[in-house]
């Protein structure tokens, strides 16, 4: 309790929040570092994935081949590019860990959104004389819409968890407030660092998810097959929307049988 109790003291200080050491300046290097990782992951991963998973060819070679980034620990990777000639050209190592750390999620999850799409769709399109880039575009992504936007949301939330390692090259964000606690020994910063970037995670994360439901190009579809599908339901099986349950009372009466007398 008593170093909870020290980071809510530390981040209710005004003094921690302002100037280049303080969090609003290292919360805008973190968004920059991580917001570039994932333009190049994406820019890397997406076209690559979609365009195999259009064809249906080369994909599980790709995927696997991107999932070797995943075997490898990125503070490794990270480790041996700031040792490289490439150590001395600023933050190019962290970003290029992070770029091959972000680069799996998003390319196996649009490759499998693309070869899950409804073949019998894909097919229809294809039968009413679309061209490849015309079914890619107006039917394929749109259907792996979903996937699409889980592996972004996946990607996301492990680029700003672990752009935190920058500091360990000498880069800024959120990871210097943590590396300075450290070398102060001041537990209670260090945990101020580590709620800092999970609610700047789940802040993200929350956002993306707002952003994937609105920007969802079936939104309309689905949600009209969501209502059919709530009145089948609602209608039970062999009847149709509207009618009467079985044993219900009609507004019609049986005639009752009379006796001469």
């Amino acid at each position: 309790m008593g170093a909870i109790t020290g980071a809510w003291q530390w981040l209710s200080t005004a003094a921690n929040w302002a100037g280049e050491k303080g969090v609003w300046h290292r919360l805008a290097e973190h968004l920059w570092l991580s917001g570039l990782c994932l333009v190049l992951s994406c820019l890397i991963a997406l076209p690559v994935a979609l365009w195999l998973g259009h064809l249906g060819k080369g994909g599980a070679l790709a995927v696997n081949l991107s999932n070797v980034g995943r075997a490898v620990p990125t503070f490794a990777v990270l480790v041996l590019l700031t040792l490289s000639p490439l150590g001395r050209q600023g933050e190019w190592p962290t970003v290029i860990a992070l770029v091959l750390f972000a680069v799996p999620p998003l390319l196996t999850n649009a490759y499998l959104g693309m070869r899950e799409a409804d073949r019998d769709v894909v097919e229809a399109a294809r039968g009413m004389g679309m061209s490849g880039p015309q079914l890619l575009l107006r039917v394929e992504i749109p259907l792996a819409y979903p996937l699409i936007m889980t592996g972004l949301r996946s990607a996301t939330v492990q680029v700003i968890a672990t752009a935190t390692l920058a500091a360990l090259a000498g880069g800024g964000g959120l990871g210097r407030i943590i590396t300075a606690g450290f070398g102060n020994y001041d537990t209670a910063q260090v945990v101020a660092g580590a709620v800092l970037v999970a609610v700047l995670a789940l802040a993200v994360e929350g956002l993306l998810v707002l952003a994937e439901r609105l920007l969802d190009p079936m939104r309309g579809r689905r949600r009209a097959a969501r209502t059919a599908s709530h009145l089948t339901k609602g209608a039970g099986p062999g009847r149709a929307p509207g009618a009467p349950a079985s044993g219900a009372p009609t507004s019609a009466t049986t005639p009752k049988a009379t006796t001469r007398p």
